[in-house]
């Protein structure tokens, strides 16, 4: 993003026909890099402007004659440039270095605020920081073309993201990584994972992204992989205003047929079931659903030319000086929407010896609604205190309709007709404080309440079988799983607190001591409704309109509806943890620093369920460990690190894992069973890290790493009626271990480029008991090697024009996508290989064009699967998702 603000001071001067202008590019002078928000003054005059991100600047309204302009910014001497004009309507061009300040620089560390959206002060924040760090922010997502957090993490080293938004960080899944927002816990509506979905969060509401691969003692201690803080967007003394429109396509699915099945409102709201429904008994239901149409829809599809899709953001901040404190706010409110089509893709499973049992083509028709608020107000007062308020909403909605055409594992003909819906919620207020006293005490204090939702509101299959003899299609009545609805709701409340103190004998010796709580509750419930359609044998002419399921076939009998609402379909859960910590950062020696720490948690985690008979249990997992981490850094010069970091960290079962809770999506699919007795894992890791980052900000880093899993939590396979039923159990142990390569080059002005290689290696022994084919394999979702290289290209033009491209390339290798069962060996996606464009255009101060294409290869996703009885690997899946573009036009006013 890039903002001009421009402070008018003189409408006359600026207005007169006799009004002449200068332009340039205020620069580091040590550096060479951009200085953000410097000030450009006439002197003995209030005509001034300042520099947007580029270091640009721009000022008009100056007189014929010589004038003298003041250039000043925090932390940089003070500059003089004397500007003489001949003419009216002359154009100057004067470029500025500015010498930083080392003496200001000193008392900026205590009482100015950090900047920290560039990627060179995010450079230097890296290469400050005594553990190893890793960061993207904003000015860096915007010249990428970043449109959300997962998008952003997916670009730093060692980290991709999985199916159904999982992230996998140096192999390790899901559950061995943490996420939290400026600093807090964050917990996920999505009850299948234990991170939140990272797309939810868009990038105009992100300030930076910072990803820690090792252990620090003031952090919760479940993660092995990685722990993601997104800091959102804030004012730093700034008046703004952003309005920004966009439309996006995708190759395959604009101006063709899109289907979508009958939907109650608009994707703005959501289909839900009436209390009365859910809490009436079953009886009562039963006659009750012949009078009433308690679901608002039908089975019906419909289909249109699906358009290009719409979306816009609106930002604004104002901030005031009350001399000598001052008070920020900013507000960002965003709305997205896109369409995505899937088409003639195919998906089989296997028999031991390499026969098809079944064989579908499918095709989908996805639809996307995004949502996001955001409102930042911080008063700074005193030399160093600040109390900040933040609010953040966001909801994210999706709804697939799916056509499946194929044979099962008996032969029958089938086609399936099914619509899935999420809509997941999350709304989080923070509270956060900053407090020095003197030069050695510094309080800090936080506190946060968040409710988050997943709700899959209405989900409609219907089940078609044809005769081979005939051809002839009718209703499948093979069981009551055909034709059904179902409806699920997860909500989720959590606090958060956490309070600390440091004592600093001099900036590199300190003690700190801290405190914090998290308190987590959730409620699941799903339930279902199957349609018992053994009275009706309609003519069928079109999947398309099954009229013979409305609600008048209902009310006179001929359809019965059966509410399936059980207690085994529903839990309760808690998860509380008391947290104390003490870290200690000094130097032993010239050039080490060594942080040692050591966290205390008191884990108490409960799910109340009730077994397939009905019976009431408590499934419970109280622990009290003892988690210490060790930071060495050595200082082999100015620019060249060399960081060792060892430490012992937990993973738990989430609660889904820990509820033996029966779940199943759609008709054939995979059924998933919670564990009641699982245990914690527990975690050695090991990493080295030697590290090199320039003044210019070039980098160069080299990363080896070890982690051993004791007890890690591990999904699980059996065979059960046809369909796979997936459980979790604790496996004997495993390892991890890889190499991590980053590089960062600015060749000029115009041309920088960056890339990063990972390699890595994963083994798990798997638990007894399983139908699995190897005892022994890598983790479900690693890759053997990922890497990501981009090159941006900034040229300087003429007059007010600006222009950035960048190119952007990622490459995933071949994981297990599915663990192989009964004979046959483990399912592999095939190397994925992306290639993205963006570019922005600035052809005046507040204009700015945006043009993104994604996956310009457009190449397919494969899956292969090992049929060790003949030695060979079968294709068993094959879609296309195809490129994308965007198109966006932002003003400032």
């Amino acid at each position: 993003m890039k903002n001009l603000l421009t402070f008018i001071f003189s409408l006359g001067t600026i207005l007169s026909l006799n009004a002449a202008t200068v332009k340039g590019r205020i620069v580091d002078a040590a550096t060479g890099e951009a200085v953000i928000g410097a000030t450009i003054m006439v002197e003995g005059t209030t005509v001034g402007t300042a520099t947007d991100f580029d270091g640009n600047y721009r000022l008009a309204g100056l007189s014929v004659g010589t004038s003298r302009l003041l250039v000043s910014c925090v932390s940089y001497v003070s500059a003089t440039i004397d500007i003489t004009v001949t003419s009216a309507g002359q154009e100057l061009v004067r470029d500025v270095r500015l010498e930083p300040d080392n003496e200001q620089l000193t008392e900026v560390a205590v009482v100015a605020r950090k900047n920290l959206e560039s990627e060179q002060a995010l450079m230097m924040e890296r290469r400050a920081a005594n553990a190893a760090i890793e960061s993207i922010g904003s000015r860096e997502m915007s010249i990428k073309g970043v449109s959300n957090a997962a998008e952003g993490v997916k670009k730093l080293t060692g980290i991709s993201i999985a199916s159904a938004g999982q992230l996998i960080v140096r192999g390790l899944g899901d559950r061995y990584s943490s996420t939290s927002l400026n600093g807090l816990p964050i917990a996920s509506p999505n009850p299948d994972n234990k991170l939140i979905p990272l797309d939810i969060f868009p990038a105009s509401t992100v300030k930076n992204i910072t990803v820690s691969k090792v252990y620090n003692a003031d952090c919760y201690a479940d993660y092995s992989g990685a722990h993601v803080d997104i800091s959102t967007s804030e004012n730093i003394g700034k008046d703004f205003l952003n309005v920004s429109v966009s439309s996006n396509a995708g190759m395959l699915t604009v101006g063709r047929d899109f289907y979508s099945m009958d939907r109650k409102g608009t994707m703005f709201g959501q289909n839900e079931l009436s209390d009365n429904v859910i809490n009436m008994s079953k009886s009562e239901f039963e006659s009750y659903v012949t009078s009433h149409d308690v679901f608002g829809t039908t089975f019906e599809v419909s289909d249109r030319k699906a358009l290009p899709s719409l979306g816009g953001s609106i930002s604004g901040g104002k901030a005031w000086d009350f001399g000598g404190s001052s008070l920020n706010g900013m507000f960002a409110l965003s709305l997205g929407s896109s369409k995505h089509t899937i088409d003639d893709a195919f998906v089989r499973t296997l028999e031991a010896g390499g026969n098809t049992l079944n064989n579908f083509e499918y095709s989908s028709y996805t639809q996307q609604l995004n949502q996001t608020a955001l409102a930042d107000i911080g008063y700074a007062f005193g030399k160093a205190d600040r109390v900040a308020y933040t609010f953040f909403y966001a909801r994210n909605a999706s709804d697939t309709y799916m056509l499946r055409n194929g044979v099962d594992y008996e032969s029958h003909i089938l086609t399936g007709s099914n619509n899935v819906s999420h809509i997941y919620k999350l709304m989080n207020h923070q509270l956060i404080g900053h407090h020095e006293f003197g030069d050695t005490w510094r309080l800090n204090w936080s506190g946060s309440y968040a409710t988050t939702s997943g709700d899959e509101p209405d989900r409609r299959q219907v089940m078609f079988v044809t005769n081979e003899d005939t051809g002839v299609m009718s209703l499948f009545k093979l069981n009551r799983q055909e034709t059904m609805r179902y409806f699920g709701t997860l909500d989720e409340d959590e606090l958060n607190g956490k309070l600390n103190t440091e004592y600093c004998w001099n900036d590199n010796t300190r003690l700190e001591l801290g405190f914090a709580v998290k308190d987590k509750n959730r409620d699941y419930q799903g339930i279902r409704f199957y349609y018992n359609v053994n009275g009706i044998n309609p003519d069928i002419t079109s999947v398309f309109d099954p009229y013979y399921l409305e609600q008048s076939y209902v009310a006179d009998g001929s359809i019965v509806v059966d509410r399936n609402k059980q207690p085994k379909d529903s839990y309760e859960a808690r998860h509380t943890v008391y947290a104390g910590y003490a870290d200690m950062l000094f130097e032993p020696v010239g050039q080490l620093s060594v942080s040692l720490g050591v966290r205390y948690e008191a884990s108490r985690q409960t799910v109340d369920y009730s077994t397939d008979g009905g019976r009431a249990r408590t499934g419970t997992l109280d622990t009290d460990d003892i988690f210490p981490a060790v930071n060495i850094k050595y200082q082999l010069g100015k620019p060249t690190s060399l960081r060792l970091a060892l430490s012992r960290t937990v993973t738990r079962p989430s609660f889904i894992e820990m509820a033996p809770f029966l779940y199943q999506e759609s008709y054939g699919s995979a059924q998933i069973r919670g564990n009641a007795d699982l245990d914690n894992g527990y975690n050695y890791n090991v990493d080295l890290r030697w590290e090199r980052i320039t003044d210019k900000g070039d980098m160069l880093a080299a990363t080896v790493y070890f982690k051993l899993l004791e007890d890690p939590i591990e999904r699980v396979q059996k065979l059960s009626g046809g369909s796979a039923v997936h459980s979790f159990y604790n496996a004997d142990n495993g390892q991890a271990y890889g190499l991590e390569l980053e590089a960062a080059k600015k060749f000029n002005d115009i041309i920088r480029a960056s890339a990063n290689l990972s390699l890595m290696y994963t083994d798990v022994k798997l638990p007894e008991g399983g139908s699995y084919t190897n005892d022994r394999r890598s983790l479900q979702g690693a890759s053997p090697y990922l890497a990501n290289a981009d090159i941006v290209f900034t040229p300087r033009m003429q007059s007010e024009r600006t222009l950035s491209m960048a190119l952007l390339y990622n490459l995933q290798g071949p994981r297990i996508h599915a663990v192989g069962i009964s004979g046959l060996g483990d399912v592999k996606q095939k190397p994925v290989h992306l290639l993205n464009f963006n570019a922005t255009y600035s052809w005046a101060p507040k204009w700015q064009l945006g043009l993104k294409v994604n996956d310009i290869l457009s190449l397919p996703t494969v899956f292969e699967q090992d049929v060790p009885e003949i030695g060979k690997d079968l294709k068993v899946e094959e879609l296309k998702r195809g490129a994308s573009a965007e198109i966006s036009l932002r003003y400032q006013l």
